[in-house]
């Protein structure tokens, strides 16, 4: 019986031993398929990555859940910079930023170190445009620091308590930090290989998601641990911080923009759209044809909503 126990032990360790390799060769390669190419700017315990494009008025850009800024640099930045000084950042714990405390940062936090980065590139009441969860950090920026910034543009936003996440990112639950270390080290990456297509077409639904959004759109830098476990921590945690932030919108003053895509597949328009546009005291609603991933599949669209918000 010993040695049965201990051929077992001795299989396990193998196996776990593989995965964790097999992860850290993964990972190295995606960072050099994708590498670093921004700044970094040090903030409030956090360093900042951060692709700066154009000069004039400034419009910082903010990601969502599992994205990183190329879900920017993709499409719509070029379309933006030859007017604007355009900044696209990794939120902590994504693409290339990375942060110092324990944990990933509350929304509070992350809007603390938005904040930091805002004064620390001298940025003059910037046009702040957040995608999907990046839309519900604007909004707690806005609450925290109103006089720091002139404007939000929210995109397909998360705004919303809402009762469980999206199919997609279910599975990606998991509440003790302890076992989010060990999947996101394991059994995440491999995983997400065999169903990375089945994914990206999830969150592109019922739109296709461009043959280069897995290098060009950074796709690929969600198969690292630290993405995942990032990734698994904001799908644990965030939805603790959405009622605080909604009940605080009446109060919140600072004009708004909502662009929605009238099929999307993650996040409910109707809910996150137009109850948080009726909410807020300074808010315009436009609904256009599309999924989640605006951004990418209609950066013309979102740019030129953009340039709408800035001139208003």
């Amino acid at each position: 019986m010993a040695s049965i126990v201990t051929a077992s032990l001795a299989t396990a360790a193998a196996v776990v031993s593989g995965l964790v390799g097999w992860t850290a060769l993964s990972s190295a390669r995606v960072s050099r398929m994708i590498p670093r190419t921004g700044k970094i700017a040090e903030v409030e315990g956090a360093r900042i990555h951060y692709v700066e494009r154009g000069t004039g008025r400034p419009i910082v850009l903010i990601h969502g859940l599992g994205g990183q800024l190329h879900n920017f640099t993709h499409s719509l930045v070029s379309r933006l910079e030859d007017d604007f000084r355009v900044i696209a950042i990794d939120r902590p714990g994504y693409g290339y930023s990375e942060y110092d405390g324990d944990g990933l940062p509350t929304l509070q936090r992350q809007a603390r170190i938005v904040a930091s980065f805002i004064r620390t590139l001298g940025l003059e009441k910037p046009l702040v445009v957040g995608h999907s969860l990046g839309g519900a950090l604007a909004l707690q920026l806005a609450q925290e620091f109103p006089d720091l910034i002139s404007g939000l543009v929210l995109i397909c936003p998360l705004t919303q308590p809402i009762s469980e996440l999206p199919d997609v990112f279910k599975g990606l639950v998991i509440p003790s930090p302890i076992a989010r270390w060990i999947v996101s080290w394991t059994l995440a990456v491999p995983i997400g290989q065999l169903r990375g297509e089945q994914t990206l077409a999830a969150v592109f639904a019922p739109e296709t998601p461009p043959a280069d959004f897995v290098t060009a759109g950074g796709g690929a830098l969600g198969l690292r641990p630290s993405a995942v476990w990032s990734t698994s921590s904001e799908a644990s945690g965030v939805g603790d911080e959405m009622a605080a932030l909604a009940a605080r919108y009446p109060e919140t003053r600072t004009p708004t923009g909502i662009l929605f895509a009238q099929q999307d597949a993650i996040l409910d328009p109707a809910l996150h759209g137009e109850r948080t546009a009726a909410a807020l005291p300074d808010a315009t609603l436009r609904l256009i044809p599309g999924g989640h991933m605006i951004p990418v599949t209609a950066p013309d669209a979102v740019a030129a909503f953009i340039r709408e918000r800035a001139a208003a």
